[in-house]
């Protein structure tokens, strides 16, 4: 089949076009993790969503981005408001996501159909969505995650059952009226990455499984949600995370009272009662991210709704944290998207010296690095989505601690979920922020100018490596999980397979090179299993990274064998070899020397997203020769 090469140059930025139409490398990605069924339906739902985001979200996420929101604590008698001014157009935004079933569609079955979709759908939802606005996303996000723990922590055992109930429903709910947002307070002040310093304090009331929390969170995305989950810690619990109970802790209580109507959350039925008793103390000044309103929360007593089991939060907020990662990847994929698609269009239609900048070598080949990174991105974190989603949909009411209980199927997608998203989430992080950093230099000045996508993804994207747990933080999670979970296990069948998968004599070359690098791989695994903890966690990001590398060229590779067998394109094969060139290739001379001039010779098919017949594929051996 002979795909016409994308003409980037007929639009003037990256707004008013199909995120979901204009992008075939998201495409093929997304569909590979759904069941065909699924995939049948959701197709044009994401076209849909992909529409109304490049034009109206995106639209209205520039205009939030400059004019922001404002927190006012008190009203003008001194009283505590704890009230969110939100620009209007991010209830635009707010609507016109959730009544398309955003956090509603993986927990309940949509219309036209008879069951509820996996969780690879709301995740590339969030991928489609993060083309404009990641700060956006954010609230979504965690609206979802929020649920994820209520449905599989709560049951009609539970003291609060009826009553978190309700909540859940709230966040799930794809009318817009009844909808109510979700957030997590995790950090404290002295604490952060150590959560089991967290000093907050759960006082038990008359009520069982009602409790009075005290202290402050510093860092409180979506601040003024209803459906907020906190960690505190019980009268008598023990010292560090092993102490720690989940609570809801809502922004209104339950009953009483008429509030004051600027006083009342933004969002629907719950919010009927007086304020909780916390104090919103200012908004961050943040660098980018203004869609979400972050700021400091004093709890004085606030009503909170025991989640789960008791000095068993930190547990049930790791469920919530895997899924926040995970979209933390995904939202860092889709800014990659975004600006690369902005630096597509602008080479191909700034003129510089009678030429488009497109038509230089040397851009060319930048454009040609950027591809291979977004696909490269796309390739790992979907994945990492479809073990999460088979996760997901086996094992929501299992224990995760307990592998044993779970079926082998369960058992590979529970290992490959957590050793493959903490990878995820820290690789995509820092690949965003260095694919929007080019991406102003693309435009040039005015990518550094406030108003050019550019510069808002710039300063948007430095948060991910931030948000949901450090480059350090989750290289020494992925040691824990291939010492505690043996999740190396899994992970080696995974790259065989993909390996295996090359027929074509071209990506044969290409999966020997991987091959060897696969045994170096283990070796160093291996190596690091025997040392001493302190040696084994001063090389945990060089271990992330290299599984990163030959994780990511084995998916590509099987990816490109795929293409060649369905549908006659070997473009995805320029893909791999560039992919495995620049990271693997035993180079003289940097290979300055060595005449390769990949990107130049085949620029149309890599970034333009032309055919390639596989008959055209360089005879020549890559990467090592």
């Amino acid at each position: 089949m002979v795909e016409t090469p994308i003409e980037y140059g007929q639009h003037e930025e990256g707004r008013h076009l199909n995120y979901w139409d204009i992008d075939p490398a998201l495409r093929a990605e997304v569909e590979r993790t759904y069941p065909d069924a699924e995939f049948e339906w959701a197709e044009d739902e994401l076209s849909d969503l992909g529409e109304v985001t490049g034009h109206t979200i995106a639209d209205n996420a520039e205009i939030i981005d400059r004019e922001g929101h404002e927190l006012r604590t008190y009203d003008k008698h001194g009283e505590i408001q704890n009230h969110v001014q939100y620009h209007p157009l991010q209830h635009e935004n707010d609507e016109l996501v959730y009544e398309r079933g955003v956090t509603h569609d993986v927990f309940h079955a949509p219309p036209g159909r008879d069951d509820p979709l996996g969780f690879q759908h709301v995740l590339a939802q969030q991928t489609v969505l993060s083309f404009a606005d990641g700060g956006f996303v954010c609230p979504v996000s965690m609206t979802t995650g929020a649920a994820v723990v209520l449905e599989k922590y709560v049951d009609d055992d539970h003291p609060n059952a009826d009553l978190l109930s309700e909540y859940f429903e709230g966040l799930t709910s794809r009318d817009y009226d009844d909808h109510i947002e979700g957030a997590m307070f995790l950090t404290e002040k002295q604490g952060g990455s150590d959560v089991g310093a967290n000093e907050t304090t759960a006082e038990p009331t008359d009520e069982e499984g009602i409790y009075e929390l005290s202290g402050e969170k510093w860092f409180c995305s979506n601040i003024d949600a209803e459906g907020t989950l906190a960690l505190a810690r019980r009268p008598d619990a023990p010292e560090g995370t092993a102490g720690l109970s989940l609570f809801l802790v809502p922004h209104t209580k339950r009953d009483g009272g008429s509030p004051n109507d600027e006083a009342g959350a933004s969002d629907g039925g719950l919010s009927a009662g007086e304020l909780n008793d916390q104090l919103y103390r200012r908004l961050k000044d943040k660098l980018g991210t203004i869609a979400v309103p972050t700021g400091e929360v004093e709890f004085r007593g606030a009503e909170a709704y025991l989640v789960g089991e008791p000095e068993n939060g930190f547990k049930l907020m790791a469920e919530m944290m895997n899924f926040e990662r995970l979209t933390n990847a995904t939202g860092s994929v889709g800014g990659m998207g975004r600006s690369l698609l902005e630096s597509k269009v602008q080479a191909a239609t700034r003129d510089a010296f009678g030429e488009t900048v497109q038509q230089y070598p040397l851009m060319r080949r930048d454009l040609v690095n950027m591809q291979t990174d977004y696909e490269a991105a796309l390739a790992f974190t979907f994945e990492a989505t479809r073990h999460y989603a088979d996760y997901m949909r086996n094992e929501q009411r299992l224990d995760a601690d307990a592998p044993d209980d779970r079926s082998d199927r369960e058992a590979r997608a529970f290992k490959l979920m957590r050793l493959l998203v903490p990878i995820a989430k820290y690789k995509t992080a820092r690949m965003a922020v260095d694919t929007a950093s080019y991406a102003c230099e693309v435009l040039g000045g005015n990518g550094y100018v406030n108003g050019f996508a550019t510069e808002r993804m710039l300063r948007d994207s430095q948060v991910l490596p931030i948000w949901e747990g450090t480059s350090n933080v989750l290289s020494l999670d992925v040691l824990r999980v291939l010492n505690r979970e043996a999740a190396h296990e899994e992970l080696f069948p995974l790259v065989e397979d993909s390996l295996d998968a090359a027929d074509h004599p071209h990506l044969g070359d290409l999966a020997a090179t991987v091959e060897e690098e696969f045994t170096a791989m283990q070796e160093a695994m291996i190596s690091l299993a025997t040392e001493e903890q302190e040696y084994a966690q001063h090389e945990a990001k060089q271990l992330a990274d290299y599984i990163f590398d030959v994780v990511t060229a084995a998916l590509l590779i099987e990816r490109a064998q795929d293409a060649i067998d369905e549908r006659d394109d070997a473009r995805k094969s320029l893909v791999a070899e560039w992919f495995v060139e620049t990271r693997f290739a035993q180079q003289d001379a940097r290979g300055i020397t060595d005449g390769e001039k990949l990107p130049d010779d085949h620029f149309e098919e890599i970034v333009r997203h032309g055919s390639l017949s596989p008959d055209q594929l360089t005879e020549a051996a890559p990467a090592d020769d």
